[in-house]
């Protein structure tokens, strides 16, 4: 049987996404991902965008407004919010993940998302990832 063969394109690795992030507020401040700060443009939204102590919809619409994928410890608040705007997404850290977990697990499934992959969902990143 004889295989088509596509476009070289098709057999191309995926092109890499800079996926901007927004830290959240309970989070620790960017530079404790070193690895996710060396590949992705990272912002903490009370150290780098001098926003501490906005409501969460607040919090959420200034993600969408910067089109940033939200990062959370706080995701029984925010896991709701993530469908209503497709310029950003909720990704639930859980609390039981050391900061040097959350570093590689976030980067790797940042490396492996398309452009897209994330918008308008709720991803949660735990220890059984």
């Amino acid at each position: 049987m004889r295989r088509s063969t596509g476009s070289p394109e098709h057999f191309m690795p995926k092109r890499f996404h800079k996926h901007k992030l927004l830290l959240d507020e309970n989070m620790p401040d960017r530079q404790a991902f070193p690895r996710l700060n060396e590949l992705f443009d990272v912002k903490h939204i009370r150290d780098d965008l001098n926003s501490g102590g906005l409501a969460d919809p607040q919090v959420f619409t200034l993600a969408a407004k910067q089109k940033r994928l939200l990062v959370t410890y706080n995701i029984k608040d925010f896991k709701a919010l993530a469908p209503r705007s497709q310029e950003t997404g909720i990704i639930g850290i859980s609390p039981n993940l050391s900061l040097h977990q959350v570093d590689q697990r976030l980067t790797a499934l940042l490396m492996r998302s398309s452009e897209k992959a994330l918008l308008g969902k709720y991803t949660a990143l735990s220890e059984a990832a």
